[in-house]
């Protein structure tokens, strides 16, 4: 085996890594104790850690010496990971947080991120040999910082940025490393933080040995969770820890929500489908909002709403855009990082999505079912509201026959994409609906008449004789597991004879491993095509096929209950970008339609 191979080979698998938030940045350790991957002072800032995509991008490990096994959880409802070590020796547990600000409660937490990783290490049982080592490197790799010894720790400085890790044991300096070996016994405890900030003014500052703490932390996560406790349908647990993660994805200064929190994890291994997820898709929104709406508490979707209604601003003639930066930022522009491998050699490694210049026309329906949900709490609509609002409706109307890139951002040519003209049918339909509270620009009688073409033109021009199914595009007979969504947004009922034609095709031809892959020659299930296909059975009336397909989804999380985007249908792999913000919100949709289901038939 050649060294690349070998390197490949060793290197942890996605499901390996626990996730933690500040609600303004993420951070993922794996099983032994590394933190091979922390993007700071937000989810998109370049990575200090980047060990994830690239062995020599950096990272924290934190181990026994000697052979170990180890198990891990959350802290109770909590994005605090707790590792305990077994040794030949003795046990010790490893906390990980990143820091919530002290006193932060509800939905307050993470407004005002303190930008510090919070390690911890406590004897549990006999006495373990440690070793601590920090090998920071800055700017993706790119920049190794100089170390310097300051009061309470080291400095490492490089570029714009600046860290300060502190310790409770001794720190060596040595080869671009900052290095730590200690023994820990039954009854005590090491300390150990990695704290962020600006490079610049260049005085360096001794860290904050007070504060945070991890209990400051616990605390905050705790009073978040006890807010959002108010869900009681199917699968309750599982509803509970997709919450956390949704919010642990949420930039809480905008509400905006990250798609995930990594960058370039490939959707087939060795593969170069590589994309940046750490941005906010409108695409996402409505299904997001009516999760959120399910497993947390209206303030959430709300605030989530007047970010979207921010970020876009006055429509006009322009492009819409499907995607934005986590303070409404609208230039995506991608480029690639040569300089990193990938992870297991996966290139190319890109920043930046180019798919903020697509058209895609089912963000209409997205923003309009959204605002749809939210109707009753949004309360009467401010005139910048109504306005984005009925130009939406607008361009569906008059946009709707277009061709675009789809919903799975095909990259090669526009085509007629059936899920597209669902989603503009959506932008109408609800539309119509809202138009009494949309101003004197709404225009329900040309929105109807839109729409009932758009539905005519669906019925007729997306069913394949051949496929006996509706099919992913007009004239084709190619399937796609996108048209799931006919009957969760109300374009079509679960029970109409072609509609269930469709459900059983792809169950049929797209079900592989319990999952759902997007279309045949798709390598890997998708996770949420596969929650669609839940929804769909249950609406169907075919309640203990969904649940076991729900099952056999859910199985795919790891541990800690975290999801990414996709997985390989033969080995269970996770792939894809991680934790993926899409496959929890499929989870918690489709729990909540499963436990609608159930309460139906009784």
């Amino acid at each position: 085996m050649d060294q690349v191979a070998r390197r490949s080979a060793l290197q942890p698998g996605i499901a390996s890594y626990g996730f933690l938030s500040d609600c303004h940045s993420a951070a993922l350790v794996d099983r032994s104790g590394s933190v091979d991957w922390w993007c700071v002072p937000r989810f998109d800032s370049p990575s200090v850690l980047g060990r994830l995509l690239d062995a020599e991008a950096g990272h924290w490990s934190i181990h026994p010496v000697e052979e170990f096994s180890s198990e891990r959880e959350y802290v109770g409802d909590t994005l605090v990971l707790r590792t305990v070590f077994r040794t030949p020796t003795g046990e010790v547990a490893l906390t990980d947080a990143l820091a919530l600000e002290p006193g932060a409660r509800g939905h307050a937490i993470g407004l005002h991120s303190p930008h510090v990783l919070l390690r911890r290490v406590e004897g549990l049982s006999g006495s373990v040999r440690l070793n601590s080592e920090l090998r920071p490197r800055l700017e993706y790799g790119r920049t190794e910082p100089y170390l310097s010894r300051v009061d309470g720790g080291v400095l490492a400085r490089g570029g714009p940025v600046r860290l300060t890790c502190s310790s409770s044991v001794d720190l060596i300096c040595e080869d671009g490393a900052v290095r730590a070996a200690f023994v820990v016994a039954a009854g005590q405890s090491v300390e150990m933080r990695l704290s962020y900030a600006p490079s610049y003014p260049t005085a360096a500052r001794p860290p904050d040995v007070g504060a945070p703490t991890i209990e400051d932390t616990l605390a905050a996560w705790e009073s978040w969770s006890a807010q959002h406790t108010s869900y009681d349908g199917a699968f309750p647990d599982h509803v509970r820890r997709s919450s956390l993660v949704l919010q642990g994805l949420t930039y809480q200064p905008s509400g905006a929500i990250v798609a995930a929190a990594t960058t370039s994890l490939p959707e087939t291994m060795g593969g170069d489908l590589n994309f940046d997820y750490r941005y906010a898709w409108l695409r996402d929104l409505s299904l997001t909002i009516r999760s959120l709406w399910l497993a947390a508490c209206p303030d959430e979707p709300s605030r989530l709403f007047d970010w979207l209604a921010y970020s876009t601003g006055h429509v006009g003639d322009t492009l819409v855009q499907i995607m934005y930066g986590v303070e409404g930022e609208r230039d995506l522009t991608e480029h690639v990082l040569e300089h990193l491998a990938g992870y297991r050699d996966s290139s190319p490694v890109r920043v930046g999505n180019e798919a903020w210049e697509q058209q895609q026309l089912d963000v209409f329906g997205e923003v309009l079912d959204a605002a749809h949900l939210l109707r009753d709490q949004l309360g009467e609509l401010e005139p910048a509201t109504q306005q984005l609002l009925v130009a939406l409706a607008d361009r569906a109307a008059h946009t709707w026959s277009e061709p675009d890139a789809g919903m799975w951002e095909a990259r090669d040519r526009q085509r007629q994409y059936t899920s597209s003209k669902v989603m503009c049918w959506v932008a109408l339909d609800r539309a119509i609906d809202l138009a009494p509270r949309l101003g004197e620009g709404a225009d329900a009688g040309a929105w109807r008449k839109a729409r009932d073409e758009v539905h005519a033109a669906v019925i007729e021009q997306a069913w394949s004789e051949k496929a006996k199914a509706y099919t992913g595009a007009f004239g084709s007979d190619d399937l796609d597991a996108s048209v799931l969504l006919l009957p969760v947004v109300g374009f079509l009922p679960a029970s109409d004879e072609r509609m269930r034609s469709t459900i059983e095709a792809v169950e049929r031809e797209l079900g592989q491993g319990g999952l759902v892959r997007r279309w045949p020659s798709d390598q890997s299930g998708f996770l949420i095509c596969t929650y669609w296909l839940v929804e769909c059975l249950a609406l169907a009336g075919e309640h203990d096929r969904a649940h076991d397909w729900f099952r056999a989804a859910t199985d795919h999380a790891n541990d800690l209950g975290l999801l990414s985007e996709e997985a390989d249908p033969t080995t269970g792999e996770l792939l894809g970008n991680y934790p993926q913000a899409f496959s929890h919100v499929g989870l918690i949709n489709a729990a909540w339609r499963l436990g609608q289901a159930s309460t139906t038939s009784a």
